[in-house]
């Protein structure tokens, strides 16, 4: 199955929230937003469980779209 992923971003009144849209082959059926962990506790959208998530909504014909709170990777701002 071949799926496309796209490192992007959106701006706020807080900054830039880092964001990765990944698309399943065919249209999308929907689009599922994930949330990461906390993180206090090292939760970011590149998380295991998060990145399970995203694969199995794009097997599933989902737009999938995770992004890192505020002060976590490239996210600009503070948790």
């Amino acid at each position: 199955m071949h799926t496309s992923q796209q490192r992007t971003g959106c701006s706020g009144p807080a900054g830039h929230l880092e964001c990765l849209v990944d698309e399943p082959a065919t249209p999308a059926r929907g689009v599922a937003v994930l949330c990461h962990p906390h993180p206090v506790h090292g939760g970011t959208m590149d998380n295991k469980v998060i990145q399970t998530l995203a694969r199995a909504f794009v097997q599933l014909g989902y737009r999938s779209v995770r992004f890192n709170f505020r002060g976590v990777g490239q996210s600009q701002g503070h948790w």
